[in-house]
C-alpha cells in the first residue's frame, strides 16, 4: 500500500502515547502494514541530544521530526509519532507539511493523573526542583491543549487496550 500516514500522538508526558502507538502497531502489522514507530524520547536522544527543553529547543525538534515523517512516508504505510509536541503552532505545521495523510491524536489526561502515574519520575523531579522545564507543569513549559485533533483518546479513564482498540477502529474509517 505504501500511503505514508502518519499518525501525530499529543499529549503530556505519561499520557500514554507510547502505550497507544505500541499497541496500534501490532495491529497494523497484523494486517500486513508495513509500520514505524518514530518515538519522540527516542528520537531526541539518539539523534538530537544536544537540544535541550527550551521552547526554541522543543520547537526544532518538532520541525526536525516533521522531516523524518516527510522521509518515512514514501517508505511505509503508516508512520506512528508518539512525541509530546507542546505547541499548536508545532502541530499546525505538522499537519500543513505532512497531510494529506496526516492524523493528530490527542491522548487527554489530567495533570494529577500523570502525576501520579510518573513512569519516568519526570514529576518526582520536578516537585523537588531537579527539573524545571517540565511540560504542562513549570511555568515557562505550557502544554497548549489541541484544538482541533482528528481524535481524542481519553487516556484517565479507558485503559489502553481500549484506547488502542478505539484509535484502531478510527483509523479504519480514515486510511
Amino acid at each position: 500500500m505504501k500511503s505514508g500516514w502518519v499518525i501525530w500522538f499529543t499529549g503530556l508526558s505519561g499520557s500514554g502515547k507510547s502505550t497507544v502507538a505500541k499497541g496500534l502497531e501490532k495491529l497494523f502489522s497484523a494486517d500486513k502494514l508495513s509500520v514505524i514507530v518514530l518515538d519522540g524520547d527516542e528520537f531526541r536522544e539518539k539523534r538530537f541530544p544536544s537540544l535541550g527543553f527550551s521552547k526554541k529547543d522543543i520547537q526544532k525538534n518538532n520541525a526536525l521530526m516533521i522531516e523524518v515523517c516527510l522521509e518515512k512516508q514514501a517508505l511505509h504505510d503508516i508512520v506512528l509519532v508518539p512525541i509530546i509536541s507542546p505547541y499548536e503552532n508545532s502541530r499546525y505545521e505538522a499537519r500543513r507539511k505532512l497531510s494529506p495523510k496526516f492524523l493528530e491524536i490527542y491522548c487527554s489526561v489530567s495533570i494529577s493523573c500523570v502525576q501520579l502515574r510518573d513512569t519516568k519520575g519526570l514529576y518526582a523531579k520536578e516537585t523537588i526542583g531537579e527539573i524545571d522545564n517540565l511540560i504542562g507543569i513549570s511555568k515557562g513549559s505550557p502544554y497548549e491543549t489541541p484544538k482541533t485533533p482528528d481524535f481524542v483518546l481519553d487516556t484517565e479513564s479507558q485503559n489502553s487496550s481500549k484506547c488502542v482498540k478505539d484509535l484502531y477502529k478510527f483509523t479504519q474509517t480514515k486510511l
